[in-house]
């Protein structure tokens, strides 16, 4: 069984991460950017094993679309569950602390992008009460973590889902 807990990476777990996780050039930023108060990298840890991370993005978006129509709105990217264990409500708890963390530091609202042609993610997040914005998908670059340190940007297309965060669903927790 698994005892799963959330928390707030730290400087420290760098190697475990890219140990368990792969994408050392992605947590190292990730891990920058938080250190200069740009986001939140959250990790679900089975014991000293991270297996699953979302990054709250506090920065207005890249995206000009969405910094237009949900200024001051934070994102949620990169939710990942290593394989061996989805399925397991992890993604639903990294979600949660995420969502709750936002709401501790003031927000209402939270946005997210989802590729349209990934379907594995869609009921998730309409269980959690996310709601495709009344506008058309979104273009932007999606990087790709290559083995070596190497990042290559793509161009992509997203569809945006926001979550009002002033009441907590039941269930969340």
């Amino acid at each position: 069984m698994l005892h799963v807990r959330i928390r707030a990476a730290v400087h420290g777990d760098l190697v475990a991460l890219v140990n368990s996780l792969g994408q050392e050039p992605y947590f190292r930023e990730r891990l920058a950017g938080q250190r200069e108060k740009h986001g939140v990298l959250l990790v679900a840890w089975d014991g000293f094993t991270p297996i699953g991370d979302v990054y709250l993005w506090l920065d207005p978006a890249e995206e000009p679309e969405v910094r237009e129509r949900l200024p001051g709105v934070p994102l949620l990217t990169h939710l990942e569950v290593a394989p061996e264990h989805r399925n397991q409500r992890i993604g639903t708890r990294l979600m949660g602390a995420a969502e709750r963390r936002l709401r501790e530091l003031g927000h209402d609202r939270v946005a997210l992008g989802v590729d349209p042609r990934n379907r594995r993610v869609w009921p998730l997040y309409r269980r959690l009460g996310y709601v495709e914005w009344p506008h058309p998908p979104v273009p932007t670059t999606r990087r790709i973590y290559l083995p070596g340190g190497r990042v290559e940007q793509v161009p992509d297309v997203c569809r945006i889902l926001v979550k009002d965060l002033r009441e907590p669903r039941a269930g969340e927790g």
